[in-house]
């Protein structure tokens, strides 16, 4: 694998206008706010862009909307994971030539679109058509039942009681990040209480476990080191990327204990040159509590099995010698049906010292991993401070 490090640079990040509950615009609507935003925040226009990518909607449609014609386009679509992998697509595309400024792009109305009865557009760029085939008639529908299944075999597994409480701690950890940004949908304070209190959903999951449902638009612009030198902010370099998936359905997942970051978080830390030690803010995808625990296990931060004694004591909590999620995550910031790309823009504001009261200590390297589909697929990217 050639030695990619550095050769392009994260130089806009920003959300839409309005998140949480937008009920008077459309899913195209936050993809173009949040692109103005994120251009506007390197320094650049739409003219300058000739690399295009987005998941969930066709490049098509959005290049229409935006006004852009690309020279490169990607449409690369499996589940949240997705725009964390654009990152190293873009990387790739900019280092052959193909394009020199890279516009990822999101936008959903995930919340709007179901309180108006149309869906909400649960992540997913077509019908998961063996799912509805051989896992549907047995009442595995939706995300919730199906990542609670995964949940069940780890509390089997490894324990019951341990595993809840090491829920109960992402879920309150996450909370306290979210009071400190005020783009936060849930923002009022959560005791263990609460979150054991809250009612349930679908067993082993109460209703804190579970991601929000909002509208949002999400934008980062991704560029060549030379040009990044140039423009508004300092730029936030990407040193490396993986990617890989295992399953579409639960049911063939390899073990419902483990997911696919168990194989990009150790190559894109290799292919980073820096190791778990070195990470000084991790940001991963919360779909769920159990997310964020197999998650951790799978990036090699601790073992199968020890997550919950990792989590412990409000580790990772403000305070914590553990920063994970500072934005407040998909559990309390926002998750519009796909959120991988909020975690970039939360690690750029960090790397860059933009996160107001929420800001860690002079953060130099970030791990990102997102995941996408039922526990199915993960992007790993490191990015570091200039």
């Amino acid at each position: 694998m050639p030695d990619l490090r550095r050769t392009v640079a994260i130089v806009g990040a920003a959300e839409s206008d309005e998140i949480g509950v937008v009920e008077h615009k459309s899913a195209l609507q936050h993809h173009a706010e949040a692109a103005h935003n994120a251009l506007e925040d390197a320094g650049l226009s739409k003219s300058d862009v000739d690399g295009l990518f987005t998941a969930g909607f066709s490049t098509l449609a959005t290049g229409e909307y935006l006004g852009i014609r690309p020279h490169y386009t990607d449409t690369t679509a499996v589940g949240g994971s997705s725009f964390v992998i654009h990152v190293a697509h873009a990387m790739a595309a900019i280092n052959a030539g193909y394009c020199e400024v890279a516009l990822i792009t999101h936008g959903q109305a995930g919340r709007s679109m179901r309180l108006r009865g149309a869906g909400g557009g649960g992540g997913f760029a077509e019908p998961n058509v063996p799912g509805q085939q051989y896992e549907s008639p047995f009442g595995l529908i939706g995300p919730p039942v199906n990542y609670a299944l995964a949940c069940t075999r780890y509390m089997h597994q490894y324990g019951e009681d341990r595993t809840r409480q090491a829920l109960a701690e992402i879920a309150v950890s996450t909370r306290k990040w979210a009071q400190l940004n005020p783009k936060a949908m849930m923002r009022d304070p959560m005791s263990f209480d609460d979150y054991h209190d809250s009612r349930w959903i679908v067993w082993p999951f109460h209703l804190l476990d579970c991601c929000l449902v909002t509208d949002a638009g999400a934008s980062v612009v991704v560029t060549s080191a030379e040009r990044a030198r140039d423009l508004r902010k300092p730029p936030v370099w990407v040193l490396s990327g993986a990617e890989s998936h295992d399953h579409a359905i639960v049911s063939q997942m390899p073990d419902l204990t483990s997911t696919v970051s168990r194989v990009t978080g150790p190559a894109a830390l290799q292919a980073a040159g820096v190791t778990h030690d070195d990470i000084d803010l991790t940001m991963v995808y919360d779909s769920f509590t159990y997310t964020t625990l197999v998650t951790l296990e799978g990036l090699g931060f601790c073992g199968p099995g020890e997550g919950p004694d990792f989590v412990a004591g409000q580790r990772t909590a403000p305070g914590g010698d553990f920063p994970l999620n500072t934005s407040g995550g998909g559990l309390s910031y926002t998750h519009p049906g796909m959120y991988g790309i909020f975690l970039i823009i939360e690690a750029v504001r960090q790397l860059r010292g933009e996160a107001g009261d929420r800001q860690l200590d002079n953060p130099k390297l970030a791990l990102v991993n997102g995941t996408g589909g039922l526990l199915s697929s993960t992007g790993t990217i490191v990015l570091a401070a200039d």
